[in-house]
């Protein structure tokens, strides 16, 4: 037996992996073994041939950012032209449109624009829950978060992210993780803080009883190291929520996906369909204490987003009827709900709608069910 094959049966076992383990693993050509494994695991999670979407909107608030990142394609800075803050009736219409196609989940993110008070944030969310009370808000990235301490006049982390939950934030997105280690985060974002400022946000709102997601984004020219360093510092986080005993299940989710470099100032190799799968077959073995791995079709395609429901996914993620950040990358996968239901039946699964804490709404083990209104994403 193949020191790959040991730790494969392992982790099947329920042994949890080292970071050795994961270094052996990511050196390894198997990637269809890895997949296989990692398929196992998920299905001790999920033993039904069930696979999970949330039907959402991605709300891009503002554009305008004083972090400068080199990989993004999306901000503008401080007093440029095409900066902008949306109208508050814009994006009470677009949460309208929203729920009008039975959506449930609001990823509203943006830049780290130094002109918006703090008051702006928790004013907005709470304008939102009076007029739409059922529409869960999945909303802002751990640099947002420090920005609005920032600007918050003296409050402190925790106060932030309390006062932000009381007004009607229901939980955290991981945006802006990109890689958990400082070397290559001093690289691609050096105002962006270190990954413990990422993490700090994270655990901070596991302690007031907020649910987050982690998320990976392999491609910068990091180690293969320092992707396995990432994956252990998100599980430490989700051990220490769950000896805490914070009111929150931390983690409810990880997502992984790779680098688009079109568009953007850092000049990268962009990475294909392999070493996602690799990625996300490695993310499931290691990452034992998350019970959800979501598929990332909009920058790697339906087909390969397919393909990855049997390499540890069980959820497709949002059906996001708007998406701008990556799509100003290049990269312009659409997907509606009846090829979201289409493809996870392609796969071999049962399509069924959730919402933000992974709770089925709704089954579609109906060959021909399909929303009642089914509509296009827009950029």
């Amino acid at each position: 037996m193949s020191e790959v094959d040991r730790i494969l049966a392992r982790a099947v076992a329920g042994e949890r992996l080292s970071l050795e383990d994961g270094l052996e693993l990511y050196a390894s050509d198997q990637i269809e073994k890895l997949g296989a494994a990692a398929n196992q695991i998920m299905l001790k999670w999920h033993p039904e041939p069930v696979t999970t979407f949330v039907i959402g909107r991605n709300v891009n608030y503002t554009n305008i950012c004083d972090v400068y990142c080199r990989f993004c394609a999306f901000y503008r800075p401080p007093g440029s032209k095409e900066g902008y803050v949306l109208p508050d009736e814009v994006i009470f219409q677009k949460i309208q449109e929203t729920i009008d196609v039975s959506g449930t989940e609001i990823l509203m993110q943006g830049g780290t624009n130094p002109d918006l008070p703090f008051s702006y944030y928790t004013n907005l969310l709470r304008e939102i829950k009076k007029r739409f009370p059922g529409i869960t808000m999945h909303s802002f990235s751990p640099a947002e978060i420090w920005k609005m301490k920032d600007v918050s006049e003296g409050l402190s982390l925790e106060e932030v992210i309390r006062q932000l939950h009381e007004a009607g934030l229901d939980s955290l997105p991981g945006g802006g993780a990109e890689i958990l280690d400082d070397r290559t985060r001093r690289k691609i974002s050096r105002q962006k803080g270190s990954w413990t400022d990422w993490m700090e946000a994270m655990t901070t709102a596991h302690k007031i009883g907020m649910n987050t997601t982690g998320t990976m984004v392999i491609g910068f020219g990091e180690s293969m190291e320092e992707r396995v360093l990432h994956m252990l510092r998100i599980r430490d986080a989700q051990d220490a929520c769950i000896r805490n005993g914070y009111p929150s299940k931390g983690f409810l989710a990880f997502i992984s996906w790779t680098f688009q470099p079109d568009n953007t100032n850092l000049k990268a190799e962009k990475l294909g369909p392999e070493a996602y799968l690799k990625t996300v077959a490695i993310s499931r073995l290691m990452l034992d204490n998350i019970p959800n791995f979501q598929s990332s079709w909009v920058t790697m395609g339906p087909e390969v987003g397919k393909q990855s429901l049997h390499y540890g996914c069980n959820d497709f993620g949002s059906t996001m009827i708007e998406e701008n950040v990556v799509s100003a990358a290049g990269t312009t996968h659409k997907v509606n709900i009846g090829s979201t239901l289409q493809l996870i039946r392609e796969a071999g699964k049962i399509p069924a709608q959730r919402n933000t804490r992974y709770e089925i709404l709704r089954m579609f083990d109906d060959e021909t069910a399909s929303v009642d209104k089914d509509f296009v994403m827009q950029n």
